[in-house]
């Protein structure tokens, strides 16, 4: 039977005495009130709600985030209501528990139930990130446990966990949810594919490690002949999804993939990476345009590291990626590993990729004082336009239920390029978007007046797709307006609302 221990021995940073007590009252309180269920395995379903405060401790949260994640089903499948576990536990765990509740017994049924259960969700996340966090902690423990559950359900769900929270892990950065979550509902959500990839893996992973395990030998050598010893070296292996949507694009030849298999170095500091990217580059060939500086221009879900590609000179050709300590807990843990929270506060690392999250805290104690931090640095906190967007998307009423998942896979769960303003800010666009759609991004006025677009210093039209690392300049004019044309050409939803809109009241007049 699990412990309260097991989960407080798991926190990045020792609990207070108060936030001891606080996470065992939650523990004793949920642990009763769930007495009587039984998960498909026939186990206690207080398990789960152990194993999603476990995977809450491991990421760093703190007491009040852990104890809504050991609460969080006590109003939708127990007799407790809100009032008690305000009046026991206070509001803003009441808040976080009720985030993570479905709709309850509400009249949705079928996909318009799933629809809302999303804006629910949205909504709360956008007000606390917490709530999205702790959600993702318990879909990770479902599909842990998915095998139980009957064969009917498991592929829904699975579909589910792959087509929204996957994305919604890997844009809040978290990789290690990420890539869990993406193999197990590939598990179920394609069986025939993902026994293929495993006997793939089975045949080839074994010599691509091997030759793999040489090479980081070899690195150690040549940093120590450098006398630099402050280094950490470790073999990354492929997630099974991942390497599955890059076979497909590669003929189904892992020979053709560099990055089967990579080595990772960790280093002190930022300047650390760029000197062991020197040591590594004076021998070993780079390859030709595989050298990717995400220290400089991070990835928009926050992601830093160099990353290069080189012939091992045994016929082998390996990707290294290069970062520090920092860097690869932010990789693993994304926004998890910006915050801390204890006793009722929270102290943040004042990352720019992470300002933005101040405006989905309003309650918190930072927020109240990040106008004198940021007026000291000369800095106003940004928000990403997808947080933001998502949003007012779910807030619109105009869509119907299949229309809102349809535009949430489009605008923020596909593919993603990131291209920069001639200024260098970084404005992240679902692939295959266009000039419009970037111009709609940046403002709703610049996007109601192009009159030109410019890619890479070059004119080009507004069919012109757009690519990663583009440079995009929208000229304006105010005799400018939009047509019908830059609505069949506009990709996002965002971009064909405020043009739809326009056009409604161009036909008014």
């Amino acid at each position: 039977m699990p412990n309260v221990k097991d989960i407080i021995s798991l926190m990045q940073t020792p609990p207070s005495k108060e936030g001891t007590e606080l996470i065992t009252k939650a523990y004793e309180f949920a642990q009763k009130a769930h007495k009587d269920h039984k998960r498909y395995s026939e186990e206690p379903y207080f398990t789960h709600l152990v194993e999603t405060a476990k995977t809450l401790a491991e990421f760093g949260l703190g007491p009040k985030t852990i104890s809504a994640g050991l609460l969080h089903d006590t109003i939708e499948d127990t007799k407790t209501t809100g009032e008690t576990i305000e009046k026991e536990f206070g509001a803003e765990i009441l808040f976080l528990v009720q985030g993570t509740t479905k709709l309850g017994k509400l009249k949705y049924r079928g996909v318009e139930r799933h629809t809302e259960s999303l804006r629910k969700l949205f909504v709360a996340t956008s007000q606390d990130i917490r709530v999205l966090i702790i959600k993702l902690a318990d879909r990770l423990d479902n599909m842990r446990t998915l095998a139980h559950v009957p064969k009917e359900k498991q592929k829904r769900i699975a579909s589910e966990t792959l087509e929204i929270y996957v994305p919604l892990a890997y844009r809040l950065g978290v990789r290690k949810l990420h890539r869990e979550l993406e193999d197990l509902a590939f598990m179920y959500t394609y069986p025939d594919e993902y026994k293929k990839i495993k006997e793939v893996l089975k045949q080839k992973g074994g010599e691509i490690l091997k030759r793999l395990e040489k090479l980081q030998k070899s690195v150690k050598k040549t940093f120590a002949k450098e006398k630099f010893t402050a280094i950490q070296t470790e073999c990354r292996i492929k997630g099974l999804f991942s390497l599955y949507k890059k076979l497909q694009r590669k003929d189904m030849d892992i020979e053709k993939i560099y990055d089967v298999a990579a080595l990772r170095i960790i280093v002190p500091t930022a300047s650390d990476c760029y000197q062991a990217l020197g040591i590594i580059h004076g021998v070993w060939r780079p390859l030709p345009g595989r050298i990717k500086d995400y220290i400089a221009f991070p990835r928009p879900n926050g992601y830093q590291s160099l990353h290069t590609t080189i012939f091992t000179g045994d016929g082998s050709i390996f990707e290294i990626q290069i970062r520090t300590q920092q860097m690869h807990r932010e990789a693993e843990y994304g926004i998890a590993s910006h915050f801390l929270y204890k006793d009722g506060s929270m102290k943040r690392l004042f990352n720019q990729n992470i300002e933005w999250l101040l405006q989905l805290l309003p309650n918190s104690k930072v927020q109240e004082d990040k106008s004198a931090s940021f007026k000291k640095k000369g800095k106003k906190p940004k928000v990403p336009k997808w947080v933001t967007q998502l949003v007012e998307e779910q807030q619109s009423t105009s869509l119907e239920p299949q229309e809102f998942i349809k535009s949430l896979k489009a605008d923020f769960f596909e593919h993603r390029i990131f291209v920069f303003t001639p200024k260098g800010d970084v404005v992240d666009l679902p692939i295959e978007s266009s000039p419009i759609d970037f111009a709609y991004a940046i403002h709703s006025d610049i996007g109601d007046h192009i009159s030109g677009t410019k890619v890479n210093g070059k004119l080009v039209s507004l069919e012109t797709k757009l690519k990663n690392g583009d440079i995009v300049q929208i000229d304006i004019k105010e005799a400018s307006h939009p047509t019908q044309k830059w609505f069949n050409l506009a990709k996002t939803t965002l971009a064909k609302r405020h043009i739809k809109s326009a056009l409604q009241k161009t036909a008014e007049v």
